[in-house]
Order: C-alpha cells, then sequence, then structure tokens
C-alpha cells in the first residue's frame, strides 16, 4: 500500500504547487525586465514561457483541489483521474512551447536573421535563471516521486525543458562572441525544441494510457498471479487493473472447487484480495468474481497468464528484430 493517504498526498501537491508558482513569478518577471533593459528580445521571450509555467502550477493547484472531492453517482471512483486530466493538459502546453521555439528558430534560419544574444546583465539573469530552474525540477522530481505524481514530474520535466531554453541563450552567446558562428545557436535552439516536444508527446502518451484503462508495466499482472496463486486459488483470468492517480483497482476471476460453500468461496476470495493488497503496492480495491472449476465464458476484457505470455513473447522477438 501507498505510505502516503489521499489527503496527505494532496497536501505535498499543492505545497509543490505554490512553490512552483511564487518560483517562476520571480524568475518570469526578473527575465521579462532586465530582458527589456539589456535590449535582449531572447531573454524576455525566455520570461514569457518563464510565465506560462505560472499557468502549468496553476491547473495543477485547480487539479489537486479537484482531486480531493468524495466519490458520487456522476464519478464512484471518485476525481483522482482529474490527475492524469491535468497531466494531459501540461503535455499539450509542453508541446506548444517546444513547437513554438521551433517554428521561430526556424523562420530565423530562412530569414537568415541573426539570434538576439543577451547584454552582460541579461546573462547574470539567465545564469540566475537556469540555477533557479535547476533546484525547482530538482524539488518537483522529488516530490512527485515520494508520492507518485506523475502530475508533478511533467511540471518538473516542463521546467527542465526551460532550462535548456536558457542554456540555448548562453550558448548563443557562446558561439556568437567566441566563434562567431552564430547559425549553430540556431541550430542548438532547434535540437532542444525537438526535444522538448518529444517530452510532451511521451507524456500525452503516457496519461493515455491511464485514462484507457491500460498499463505499460507486464509485471504487475504477473505479481497478482502469483499472489491469487499462492494462496490456493486457481486459475486467475480476466484480470483488469485500472490507475487511478497513483492507486490501483484490480478486478479479476478466480475458480474454486464448485461442491464448496458460499461462505468457503467468500473467505478464499477475502484471502486472495488480502494477499494481492500486500504483495503489490498502491492497491486500494480489489474486485473478484469467483467460479467453479473448469467454467468456460466467452470474455471479452481483461487478461489471463496465457495473454501476458504470448504479448510479451511478441515484445521480445520485435526487440531481438
Amino acid at each position: 500500500m501507498s505510505s502516503f493517504d489521499p489527503k496527505q498526498r494532496n497536501q505535498f501537491i499543492k505545497k509543490a504547487s505554490w512553490v512552483g508558482i511564487i518560483g517562476n513569478t520571480v524568475l518570469a518577471v526578473a527575465k521579462i525586465v532586465v530582458g527589456f533593459i539589456s535590449g535582449s528580445l531572447a531573454v524576455v521571450g525566455d520570461g514569457i514561457d518563464t510565465a506560462t509555467d505560472i499557468l502549468t502550477y496553476m491547473i495543477t493547484l485547480v487539479a489537486a483541489r479537484i482531486m480531493n472531492k468524495p466519490p458520487n453517482f456522476k464519478y464512484p471512483y471518485g476525481y483522482s483521474r482529474a490527475e492524469a486530466v491535468a497531466t494531459k493538459a501540461l503535455s499539450f502546453v509542453i508541446f506548444f512551447a517546444g513547437a513554438q521555439l521551433f517554428l521561430s528558430t526556424l523562420l530565423r534560419l530562412l530569414k537568415n536573421e541573426s539570434h538576439e544574444i543577451p547584454t552582460l546583465l541579461a546573462i547574470y539573469v539567465t545564469v540566475f535563471s537556469i540555477l533557479s530552474k535547476s533546484g525547482l525540477a530538482l524539488y518537483q522530481f522529488r516530490i512527485g516521486r515520494k508520492i507518485e505524481s506523475n502530475m508533478l514530474i511533467a511540471n518538473a520535466k516542463n521546467m527542465r525543458n526551460d532550462i535548456l531554453i536558457s542554456g540555448s541563450v548562453l550558448t548563443g552567446l557562446i558561439f556568437t562572441h567566441v566563434f562567431h558562428l552564430s547559425v549553430l545557436d540556431l541550430i542548438t535552439a532547434m535540437a532542444v525544441s525537438i526535444w522538448i516536444m518529444k517530452a510532451g508527446f511521451e507524456i500525452f502518451m503516457e496519461t493515455s494510457r491511464e485514462l484507457m484503462d491500460g498499463t505499460d508495466n507486464p509485471e504487475l499482472y504477473y505479481e497478482i498471479f502469483d499472489a491469487v496463486e499462492e494462496v490456493g486459488a486457481a486459475n486467475p483470468h480476466r484480470v483488469r487493473i485500472r490507475k487511478h492517480s497513483n492507486m490501483y483497482t484490480v478486478g479479476l476471476d478466480i475458480e474454486m472447487d464448485g461442491s464448496l460453500t458460499i461462505e468457503e468461496g467468500h473467505q478464499m476470495a477475502k484471502r486472495v484480495e488480502n494477499n494481492i493488497k500486500e504483495k503489490v503496492e498502491n492497491v486500494y480495491d480489489v474486485l473478484i468474481h469467483v467460479e467453479p472449476k473448469g467454467n468456460v465464458e466467452k470474455e471479452k476484457f481483461g487478461l489471463s497468464r496465457r495473454n501476458i505470455d504470448d504479448e510479451c513473447g511478441k515484445k521480445k522477438k520485435r526487440n531481438a528484430k
């Protein structure tokens, strides 16, 4: 089981969000003001990009408030998937920032425009931004991994992207003033923009799996199969794993001797449930359907050990090629 209850986890998310809002507000104002003073549009643009991070953290705060709502008839599983929805929204923000940088850089290359180079004052604020963003990103990564929040981890990746953007400004200074090759700065900026878009796309795909009740970790199924068989139940099948924020709900069928009583079937199902919760991390609910041994039904959803073995075998063959 997770070491954090939903309310405690929610408080971590709110605290991390406020740290992100305050930190990015200070950085955005500093870069925009210094950018105008120094006459560097590159630093101004970097400051505007940082200002978009304030929006992402506002989204995180709203999601944290929604996630705390109790289940109702509209959402019987609760509102925990608001985190996945918010993370998906962040993936669009991250991808758009990368696409915007790519397009503006491409236009400058086609027009043969030189990249705006910050003055000495602009360099100072850029270095300060890189150091501050590094600290904020590390903090968000640490909290995100601690409470298993994809939303905070996505925010941390977004700030890591900002570090690359700010770094490209300094790289431009080195290339232009030391090597007199300003075009390399634009090429670097394009490479950074592609990396940012890739990060946004990966976050989008990860949240899509959660919203479609999918998982990319087949080991979870094997852990469930083993937990079922350890207590004496047979043929765990039609297994379905749903992720809600950092927790899982598990549904499955098991087989038992058909001559046993309902009470005995109930006790076996209870042992299966308890062992799954003990052996598999972050499981908060298990739904079990008991069938007599040898029962055969046409089943549309869920997986068995054979399904997972076949799928993993196909993946290994593809990877071998």
